[in-house]
């Protein structure tokens, strides 16, 4: 396997993980997803409406799509802050399963949010769980889901070589 990119201890910050994401993860760039809050094994993404990803233009509400795609990147990330959590280094990975129970529909007009933790590393698996919800309501789920992750999915590293990324090491 090819060297990935490292990042100093100190760098596990909002900004640095958004420049990340925006950056190694063109389709969350595309969807405005925004990073929270980040910790050792736990992540909060949000998701701003936009009437573009609107999937009902009648009721205004968020596409299914939107919402799968807003849950699988939180559950990856989480996966990611806790790979970096215990090794200290970025590695590449990739869905292995996701199942996503949809509860209701995201409000018309309001931003989503979604928050995941990964509970169980092994050498090559992740686990993780999240859900997604308004941030007004946060008891009140749009959706959960639980994941499997492959670790080290690709010999190719997870950000691009020419990403620009305060902390990151190329």
């Amino acid at each position: 396997m090819s060297e990935v990119p490292q990042i100093s201890p100190d760098s596990i910050d909002p900004k640095v993980v958004e420049a990340m994401v925006l950056q190694g993860i063109p389709h969350c760039a595309a969807l405005g997803v925004r990073v929270i809050e980040v910790r050792s094994s736990h992540v909060t993404l949000s998701l701003p409406y936009n009437a573009d990803l609107v999937g009902d233009p009648v009721s205004g509400i968020l596409h299914g799509g939107a919402v799968t795609s807003l849950i699988d990147s939180v559950a990856g990330m989480a996966v990611f802050a806790a790979l970096f959590a215990a090794q200290q280094k970025l590695q590449a990975i990739a869905t292995l399963d996701l199942r996503i129970d949809y509860l209701k529909p995201a409000l018309a007009q309001k931003e989503l949010y979604a928050t995941a933790e990964c509970y169980k590393l092994t050498r090559s698996i992740a686990f993780a769980r999240g859900r997604a919800y308004h941030p007004e309501t946060p008891d009140d789920l749009v959706a959960n889901c639980v994941g499997t992750f492959m670790i080290g999915s690709s010999d190719k590293p997870p950000l691009p070589k020419d990403a620009k990324v305060p902390g990151v090491k190329p």
